[in-house]
């Protein structure tokens, strides 16, 4: 049987603000005699919102009520109301994720905006959701070869290395088209990034917010400055020497992703590379024009097999609504009441394949719990691998033990949040009942994959199914 729910993508970056709306079908994939398989088979989007620049107040603060009347208004364009969306998410990014608001408005929007919306930023989940949004996870299953997607906006480059579905590495960059601002009309720059005015200082650039330009050439030092940065970030040429400086979080970590030959774009910038006829070098009051110009006769577009995106400036929101989502839905238990959960840091917990016993787990959580202790204790996910065909007796050990290392939380009557790898939550979920204080709040979900310091977001059922929403995080707010 098939369940469909619809998805909002709401994207506030740097530039612009999007909102699409998607339509996902659910449906279990497996015989009728068989153990659930609850899988979104299709992904269907059915409203796109008008671009818009993202509205900015005091240069330090997004617009949290111009941003809320936007939304509202897109749900009244697309005839759909926030208690008909079922899943989704609000991505907060590039500059504006830096904006000393930006944590207030994207809870507060997670709120007007449905029951269950992701609400998170990171350059790390832009990237990936951007890599998906583009079509370069399916250029790649489609080439079976990986591939690297730079998704370049106003403040930030997000670079994702997918082989098909599977996420290789990940990178940033503080490389954008908004990096400077410059008035269309008078050629008078009116905001230089910090990053930018200190490379301009040891550039020794006669460039500073105020300045006239006599033309655009006076911005070539800089922007093969970004360019050659960008060509390090694939693994080309010999790295310069304001590539650190520019680094936002962490360049790529794995040596073979160098190696990948087969690159696309997406972001505000790659519509720039193709927009380039008949427009003045200021025409959208930055420099994205520029950079996009430089980038077509970069080593990239040399050396590297560019593949076409489909989709540019909107690769990001299309990965909101349409990929930041996963489904539990097979083998669960929990209690009522208990969802929707946000934001839950989660610690994984590996226990050796040959001893399903895991001596020691008590103490292995008691010491990741310690890691999460403040003046307030707040709640974590366990994140169970290696549990793979346990025996009955195993399962009841291994609760015992998962139960006796969070009494922390239990004191603080947090609800107690298991995630395991391998199908095995419904039996795993039944132990901990047993095992924990009468009527407990619980929750045991299983084949969701992740990594230790993820986030996890848990809604509510789907309507008139047992499948939960789920959103792993790479990244949120601090």
């Amino acid at each position: 049987m098939e369940h469909v729910v619809l998805s909002v993508g709401i994207d506030i970056g740097t530039s612009t603000t999007q909102l699409i709306i998607s339509r996902l079908t659910i449906q279990n994939k497996a015989s009728l005699f068989s153990i659930p398989n609850i899988v979104i088979t299709k992904k269907e989007i059915i409203f796109q919102s008008e671009i818009i620049f993202t509205p900015l107040s005091r240069g330090c603060q997004i617009d949290d009520a111009a941003i809320a009347h936007f939304v509202g208004q897109q749900y009244r364009l697309a005839g759909v109301s926030k208690q008909s969306i079922g899943v989704g998410a609000i991505i907060i990014t590039g500059e504006t994720a830096r904006k000393e608001n930006a944590d207030r408005v994207v809870q507060t929007l997670s709120q007007d905006a449905g029951d269950f919306v992701v609400a998170t930023a990171g350059p790390d989940l832009e990237g990936i959701l951007a890599a998906k949004g583009s079509g370069a996870g399916r250029v790649s299953s489609e080439r079976k070869m990986p591939i690297i997607n730079l998704d370049i906006g106003g403040g930030t480059t997000n670079l994702a290395a997918l082989d098909g579905d599977r996420i290789l590495d990940t990178a940033c960059f503080d490389v954008g088209g908004r990096l400077i601002k410059i008035d269309p009309e008078t050629l008078r720059i009116s905001y230089i990034a910090p990053k930018i005015q200190q490379l301009i200082h040891q550039l020794n650039l006669k460039l500073s917010e105020g300045t006239i330009l006599k033309s655009a050439e006076q911005l070539n030092p800089v922007i093969d400055v970004l360019v050659q940065v960008l060509e390090n970030s694939v693994g080309i040429g010999e790295k310069n020497r304001f590539f650190d400086l520019l680094v936002t979080n962490h360049r790529f970590t794995q040596r073979d992703t160098n190696q990948i030959r087969s690159i696309s774009f997406s972001g505000g910038v790659a519509d720039c590379m193709s927009q380039l006829e008949n427009l003045p070098p200021f025409a959208y009051g930055d420099i994205g024009l520029l950079l996009g110009k430089r980038l077509l006769d970069s080593k990239i577009v040399q050396y590297r097999d560019v593949a076409p995106s489909q989709e540019t400036i909107r690769a990001t929101v299309v990965g909101a609504g349409s990929y930041s989502i996963t489904v539990s839905g097979s083998t669960i238990s929990y209690t009522p009441n208990v969802l929707p959960v946000r934001n839950v840091p989660m610690i994984k917990l590996p226990i050796e394949p040959m001893n399903g016993n895991a001596p020691g787990l008590t103490d292995q959580i008691k010491s990741c719990l310690e890691i999460f202790r403040s003046q307030e204790l707040s709640n974590v996910a366990l994140y169970i691998v290696g549990l793979k065909s346990p025996s009955f007796n195993q399962l009841q050990h291994c609760a015992r033990e998962i139960v006796a290392g969070t009494q922390a939380l239990l004191d603080h009557h947090l609800p107690l949040i298991v995630i395991t790898e391998e199908d095995i939550a419904k039996a795993l979920g039944h132990s901990l009942f047993y095992n924990l204080p009468p009527n407990y709040p619980y929750i045991c979900i299983d084949r969701i994959h992740a990594n230790h310091g993820d986030y996890i977001d848990i809604g509510t059922p789907v309507s008139n199914t047992t499948v939960l929403p789920v959103s792993v995080k790479t990244l949120v707010f601090n």
